[in-house]
């Protein structure tokens, strides 16, 4: 890599690990600029996925208050996030990139719209008795959410709010700081997998991991600031924008 391109996979990697935090798809930043610097699709895939690890746990830690209370939650989740990583990783390794392009655009699409109608549902089932873990549902969601961030990443903190704000009769905030926390489970699994098995640059794993560090925290400080309606607001459009470069890809 040359300088210049040095610093602009510096500042995605800060741009990557703000969007993250506060809501998901930061890989649509950072896995097309190490793309353009030069990366095969798969090493940048992989290296960018090891890059994010570190800007995951900043975002974790900028929310610790709202994880508060949600220890038992998390730990029913976390192995269904895990075994679906090490899914998804095996997916990347053995099948084609456009495989899932089809599948991911329809999921995110799906996701964004349970995000938009979610306080209207939450109105209507406000008499509907639910779990404090989200049931058997939401396990299977954070499965498949686990595989789709093994394979690829952009986007699952969409599908995990989507499901969680459905299925937990929650604040948005506090879902969110749990979907951090998944994310982070599913990328550090992922991560492991590639490190033992892919090939990886390691210097766009560095210069990522740096400004996702940088990027996880300042995203902390702002998304836990966002009143709801803003929140789900960035939530789309984000969505909408990952839906568009997918196609687009």
């Amino acid at each position: 890599m040359t300088p210049w391109e040095m610093v602009a996979v510096l500042a995605a990697g800060i741009a990557g690990g703000a969007i993250n935090t506060v809501v998901g798809s930061g890989s649509l930043i950072t896995f097309p600029t190490l793309l353009a610097v030069g990366l095969p699709p798969i090493t940048a895939n992989v290296s960018n996925n090891i890059g994010l690890v570190p800007g995951g746990l900043t975002g974790v830690m900028g929310y610790r208050a709202e994880l508060k209370g949600q220890r038992g939650r998390l730990l029913r989740l976390a192995p269904a996030s895990v075994a679906g990583s090490l899914i998804g990783g095996l997916l990347l390794l053995n099948l084609p990139e456009q495989t899932f392009t089809a599948v991911v655009t329809v999921l995110i699409a799906i996701s964004c719209a349970l995000v938009v109608i979610q306080p209207r549902l939450n109105r209507l089932l406000a008499d509907r008795p639910r779990r404090a873990h989200g049931g058997p549902w939401l396990l299977l969601g954070a499965l498949a959410a686990g595989a789709y961030g093994g394979y690829f990443g952009a986007g699952q903190g969409i599908l995990l709010i989507g499901l969680m704000g459905i299925l937990l009769d929650e604040e948005l905030q506090r879902i969110n700081a749990a979907k951090n926390v998944l994310a982070l489970l599913v990328n550090f699994t992922a991560a492991i997998l590639y490190i033992l098995v892919a090939d990886v640059d390691w210097t766009a794993v560095l210069l990522v991991a740096l400004g996702s560090m940088v990027g996880g925290f300042l995203g902390a400080k702002v998304g836990r600031r966002l009143p709801p309606a803003v929140l789900r607001g960035v939530i789309v459009c984000i969505g909408v924008v990952a839906i568009v470069k997918l196609l687009a890809g």
